[in-house]
C-alpha cells in the first residue's frame, strides 16, 4: 500500500488575512489578470508570505486562492438570487474588496441591442 500524501497544515486566520492582503495588492492583481500561466506570480505571493513569517509554497498559495475565490463566488451568487436568505463566507468583506469588480466572479448578463442603427455606430 503506497504511503499517504501528507496534507498541508490548516491555514490560520492570520495566514489567510496575510494571503488576502498580498493577493489583493494591485501589482499582484495586475500580474494575475495579464497572464493565464501565473505560477511565477504565486511564487511571488509565496515569497511575500515567507517574509510575513508563514511557510507556504506557491502551490499551497494557488490552491488556497482558488478555494477562497470559489467560496466567495458561491456566496455572491446565492445572494444574487431573489428571495434567498443572505449568505456569506469567511472573509467575505475582504474578498469582496478584491473580487467585487472582477468580471469572472459576477454572473454574466446579456444585453439585447435590438436593431442596431447605423447612425449610432458612427
Amino acid at each position: 500500500m503506497p504511503p499517504r500524501a501528507r496534507r498541508a497544515p490548516v491555514w490560520s486566520n492570520g495566514e489567510l488575512l496575510d494571503l488576502i492582503a498580498v493577493w489583493g495588492e494591485e501589482a499582484v492583481q495586475s500580474q494575475l489578470r495579464s497572464s493565464r500561466r501565473n505560477f511565477d506570480t504565486f511564487g511571488q505571493i509565496s515569497r511575500a508570505m515567507i517574509e510575513r513569517g508563514h511557510d507556504r509554497d506557491a502551490m499551497q498559495c494557488r490552491i488556497k486562492v482558488k478555494e477562497l475565490r470559489s467560496a466567495y463566488r458561491k456566496a455572491r451568487e446565492a445572494n444574487n438570487r431573489s428571495g434567498a436568505p443572505p449568505k456569506t463566507c469567511r472573509f467575505y468583506k475582504e474578498l469582496d474588496a478584491i473580487l467585487g469588480g472582477d468580471p469572472t466572479t459576477v454572473p454574466s448578463t446579456t444585453v439585447d441591442m435590438g436593431e442596431w442603427d447605423e447612425e449610432e455606430e458612427e
